[in-house]
């Protein structure tokens, strides 16, 4: 469905970072991430604990390190575009069929199908945009395609809301979302075009030689940062609604996050542009885990949408900054060392939601979950200051 010539056109470049910024809107922005905006609605009609919610999240998230772990594979059969559409196409089906099921089974399973395609789109479409990028002396585009997760996150935002304040119930925010993204594939086809460069032989083993001095701190940071993020990721909405003081901003929150998502890795490129890549890193923690805490220990409208700004200001660049500077350990053959990072960042996400719902059920609130959270966020800042730049880019 690619276009002939395509590759050859003055635009290429463009069109392609925008197919990769549709590609990580679709499997990431609502793939992944519309369960927030959802989430409430759901444990109102189903009567969910918050442990059941955490472990649906959990479910989605440990997909999401499997795929990340069979996306490092050294060699897939097929083309890397055609794994791409694939896991795209599943990612859409299995976010809508979450309208079609009840029981926490289906739940489960499906959030984990769905974790599965989302791993292998920001692999696969990272590894592919990037590098064609990179061979097309264009690199600064690759902002315009990590963008796609906040843009995915303020569709969603604004599709939930819309539905939400005409009475839509749960069942048809899933349905909507759903056929959102199935026609996100099409556009993905038909901008990413085909041609995929055989990967060397050997590759793999060249991806692991060319890995420098303080690849193991890099990997450890950045899956503190996975455990960090998520519990705010996935619970904010809820947070929000369980106070009656700023349940009014409920519609704003989420749309708050995905709209400062997008501009994020612009921003936070031109930091590490001045200061280095772990440097910035370091810092874009400490942000982060500011609006962590600031989502619990401040009830009130600023402090909320505060910790909204905060979060999607920071968690689309602290991942553009690490899977860029792991991108660079391995120019050769990027996607064994960008899975593992995906890998590494999925183990910190699988603990939080579940570990965030239990305390939850316990303590009656998500205070200490989040003040774990953002001790993660600090100890990644802490660790990452200590990457030598040489080590990253």
């Amino acid at each position: 469905m690619s276009r002939p010539g395509f590759a050859s056109q003055p635009d290429a470049p463009l069109a392609l970072a925008i197919g990769g910024l549709i590609a990580m809107a679709t499997a990431i922005g609502i793939g992944r991430f519309v369960y927030t905006p959802i989430l409430p609605a759901m444990v109102q009609a189903l009567d969910l604990s918050k442990a059941q919610a955490g472990l649906i999240a959990s479910a989605n998230l440990f997909g999401y390190l499997i795929g990340a772990l069979l996306a490092a594979m050294p060699r897939l059969p097929g083309s890397r575009r055609g794994w791409l559409l694939g896991a795209l196409a599943a990612s859409a089906v299995t976010t809508g069929a979450m309208g079609l099921v009840s029981s926490m089974s289906g739940f489960l399973a499906l959030r984990f199908v769905g974790g599965v395609a989302s791993a292998f789109v920001l692999v696969l479409a990272s590894s592919v945009v990037l590098e064609r990028l990179a061979a097309a002396r264009r690199s600064h585009l690759a902002s315009v395609h990590f963008a796609g997760v906040g843009t995915g996150i303020a569709v969603s935002a604004l599709v939930v809301s819309v539905l939400v304040a005409a009475g839509a119930g749960w069942r048809v925010l899933w349905y909507a979302v759903g056929a959102v993204t199935l026609c996100a594939v099409v556009a993905v086809a038909w901008l990413v075009p085909s041609g995929d460069r055989p990967t060397p032989a050997g590759s793999a083993r060249t991806a692991i030689g060319e890995r420098r001095r303080g690849f193991g701190a890099l990997i450890c940071a950045y899956g503190l940062f996975g455990f960090g993020y998520v519990v705010t990721a996935t619970f904010l909405v809820a947070i929000v609604r369980a106070s009656p003081q700023i349940r009014g901003v409920e519609p704003l929150v989420w749309l708050v996050v995905g709209l400062t998502a997008a501009p994020s890795v612009v921003l936070w490129g031109k930091i590490a542009s001045r200061l280095g890549v772990q440097h910035s890193f370091s810092i874009a923690c400490l942000v982060e885990a500011i609006g962590v805490a600031a989502s619990v220990l401040w009830p009130s409208v600023v402090g909320a949408l505060l910790a909204a700004a905060l979060l999607g200001g920071t968690f689309m660049g602290l991942t553009a900054l690490g899977l860029a500077g792991a991108r660079e350990l391995a120019p050769a053959n990027p996607r064994p060392v960008l899975a593992q990072m995906t890998a590494a960042f999925s183990f910190g996400q699988i603990i939080g939601p579940g570990l965030a719902g239990y305390l939850f059920d316990l303590t009656g609130g998500f205070v200490l979950p989040s003040l774990l959270a953002a001790g993660a966020l600090v100890a990644a800042s802490v660790i990452a200051s200590w990457v030598r730049p040489a080590a990253v880019l």
